[in-house]
């Protein structure tokens, strides 16, 4: 087998994309889009028509109302392709508002309702700050399930956990970057300190039986993806899953529901307060956060600008 079907043998393999024509030739068994992924789907030739369409058929909406349906119209199409979940975000601009990521949430669920798709097969994407976590505890008793975003630092994972979220995407290549650019180190896979992140989460998880799924998010390398073999789930992009397919390299498992070690964790907790003082504590988190909070609003307001104008 190549590597990507013994990888498929440890994990659930996620793919990362907007691009729903791709996922035909990987058979991933989820999808997960962006803000970003689907700004570069919309620009492409054979989606081009999808703004125009939206547009046609719901003259006069408001243009944040049409883009929203604008990703539902993405993750339907997905869906027809994979027989798994897909994620869909809220609106980054809303990160630190907890009611309006609630209403965005439940207004994104009833529009797949009105396409004809459950609520159990879409994953409503929110960005791991504090006013996130709170809107996804809310939402996940309500029977919405969410997946948490743009997670960098250990205190959001806890946070995440203890409110019961479906599931959270910790972001290797991003932690990667991080450290690289500050130490001038290319990490290898056993030493890269995304991969560090994602198997200390989910020892955490493990250890304490949390239902949390983990799905490593981000990658820079199939390195990177290899040594997380083992985690609930991985997404990952058409490029690597591309070299994944093409290569012949054996793929272990590396994480296993039993970690080593396991009995010497210390379960902690977080109110909002010391939630904040430990993302304020860990430079690279609160960092990557607010960086990855600015660049999906640019790309969202650019969005905005491609449906205002009615075609890609």
């Amino acid at each position: 087998m190549n590597a990507l079907d013994q990888l498929r043998q440890h994990t659930t393999v996620v793919a990362d994309t907007g691009d729903f024509h791709a996922m035909q030739a990987y058979a991933p068994r989820d999808a997960t889009t962006n803000p970003t992924l689907i700004l570069k789907a919309v620009s492409q030739p054979q989606y081009a028509g999808l703004i125009g369409q939206i547009t046609q058929a719901y003259p006069g909406e408001p243009v944040d109302v049409r883009c929203e349906r604008l990703l539902v119209r993405f993750g339907t199409e997905i869906l027809g392709i994979i027989p798994g979940r897909v994620s869909t975000e809220v609106d980054a601009r809303l990160s630190f508002d907890t009611e309006a990521t609630i209403a965005c949430a439940q207004r994104l669920i009833e529009r797949y309702a009105q396409a004809g798709v459950s609520p159990e097969r879409v994953l409503v994407k929110i960005a791991s700050t504090w006013e996130g976590i709170r809107a996804a505890e809310r939402l996940e008793r309500d029977g919405i399930h969410c997946n948490l975003t743009l997670l960098f630092g250990f205190p959001q994972a806890v946070a995440c956990a203890d409110a019961g979220v479906t599931l959270i995407s910790p972001f290797v290549g991003r932690i990667y970057d991080w450290y690289r650019k500050r130490d001038g180190v290319d990490f290898a896979a056993e030493d890269d300190p995304g991969v560090a992140s994602v198997r200390r989460i989910y020892a955490y998880y493990k250890a304490f039986g949390y239902p949390t799924e983990v799905m490593g998010a981000s990658f820079r390398n199939v390195g990177q993806i290899l040594a997380l073999a083992g985690c609930d789930l991985l997404t990952i992009s058409p490029d690597l899953l591309e070299q994944l397919r093409g290569s012949g390299v054996e793929v272990p498992r590396r994480l296993g529901a039993a970690s080593s070690g396991a009995s010497a964790i210390e379960r902690v907790r977080f109110d909002e307060k010391q939630f904040r003082f430990a993302m304020n504590e860990d430079a690279m988190a609160s960092d990557k956060l607010a960086e990855g909070i600015r660049a999906f609003v640019a790309d969202a307001r650019k969005l905005d600008a491609l449906v205002q104008a009615g075609a890609a």
